[in-house]
């Protein structure tokens, strides 16, 4: 099964074959494994291990937390992008304009204020969750319209902190 994998502004090809996984076309070793009642994950790649935390956002898109980073991605397998190929993307939140939590959290810190320009993965918010800092970045670059999280702000998961307009 092949699938289009959106990180931050790139695009990946992953595909699984059985025990195979191919990214871009490179093959890799890859091990995941869940650990019951628990948002974690513990990733093995190419040798490389990472523990992550994983909170699904919406069909196709998930929000990843490992070290105190928090990383959007959205997947989408080749029959939905044949389909948004044909009929338009409509609004994908993943290229939207709204920066959202990932999950409920306290607001620690705002980096940015209404007028700012940001560039894709500028910090914009931190967000406590999990007993860890989580560095909320912007998705792509543009203009900070409006600011709606502040310190010591408690937030849902899915709540709006900041919504950004292209440049």
């Amino acid at each position: 099964m092949k699938y289009h994998v959106t990180v931050g502004d790139r695009v990946y090809q992953v595909e699984f074959d059985g025990d195979q996984v191919r990214v871009d076309g490179r093959t890799v070793v890859a091990s995941l494994t869940t650990i019951p009642g628990t948002p974690v994950r513990h990733l093995v790649l190419d040798g490389r291990s990472v523990t992550l935390a994983a909170q699904p956002l919406e069909p196709g898109r998930w929000a990843f937390t490992s070290a105190g980073e928090v990383v959007e991605v959205e997947v989408v397998d080749e029959r939905t992008r044949h389909i948004r190929a044909l009929v338009g993307p409509g609004k994908s939140p993943a290229a939207g304009g709204t920066v959202k939590a990932p999950m409920p959290g306290l607001v620690v810190r705002v980096m940015v204020e209404p007028g700012q320009a940001v560039a894709a993965g500028a910090g914009l918010v931190v967000l406590e969750a999990m007993k860890m800092e989580n560095e909320l970045k912007a998705p792509r670059g543009g203009v900070v319209e409006a600011v709606a999280a502040r310190p010591g702000l408690a937030v849902e998961k899915g709540q709006v902190l900041v919504t950004l307009r292209p440049e």
